[in-house]
């Protein structure tokens, strides 16, 4: 993985430095919720209005917290830097599993997939087998034909063992392919 160096790491280091203090801590978490004013903050963390103050200046030099804004004076955290953050922070492989898959998915992943983006191993248990060639078909779009080169061309990149991962492919009928395996094409979406 690359090395952050620059405004990226002196970004990151200030993030995490604002939220080792477990005040601040607490106060961001609050923040995540909903946008509140420090009156709001110190009654809901029990602290004293001083204690919250220094805490949101604390996560504000972090640029983490926008605020006061309006007569309401709320502070807001900002979620547009810590995406931009995270970007910076997270290999390509990390990234590249949507927001939306299941814990368990994102896990599985995690775990056989390099940095990269490649497939580490096949996993041996069924159920993340599954998941590991289900990313793997993503190399293929609905619709277009392949050769079998192609294929492996786009297997490889993935795993060395194209033939085991093209067979389940036309064994789970994610793929399909000429009698005389010419052409192979993706079955689902």
């Amino acid at each position: 993985m690359a090395r952050l160096t620059g405004p990226a790491e002196t970004a990151l280091l200030e993030f995490f430095k604002a939220l080792s203090d477990v005040g601040r801590l607490q106060v961001a978490g609050r923040l995540a919720e909903r946008d509140q004013s420090a009156a709001q903050l110190a009654e809901a963390l029990g602290l004293p209005p001083a204690a919250i103050r220094k805490h949101l200046d604390g996560l504000s030099h972090a640029e983490l917290v926008d605020g006061p804004h309006s007569a309401a004076q709320t502070y807001r955290l900002r979620r547009d830097y810590l995406h931009a953050l995270a970007a910076q922070a997270l290999p390509r492989a990390a990234a590249a599993v949507p927001p939306t898959e299941d814990e368990y998915v994102a896990r599985v992943l995690r775990d056989f997939l390099t940095p990269e983006g490649a497939i580490r191993e096949l996993p041996a248990q069924a159920k993340k087998y599954r998941v590991v060639a289900r990313y793997a078909l993503q190399a293929f779009e609905v619709g277009p034909r392949y050769t079998e080169k192609e294929v492996n061309e786009r297997l490889k990149r993935l795993h060395p063992d194209t033939a085991t991962l093209r067979r389940t492919f036309i064994d789970w009928k994610w793929m399909d392919r000429e009698k005389a395996g010419g052409s192979y094409w993706r079955t689902e979406s």
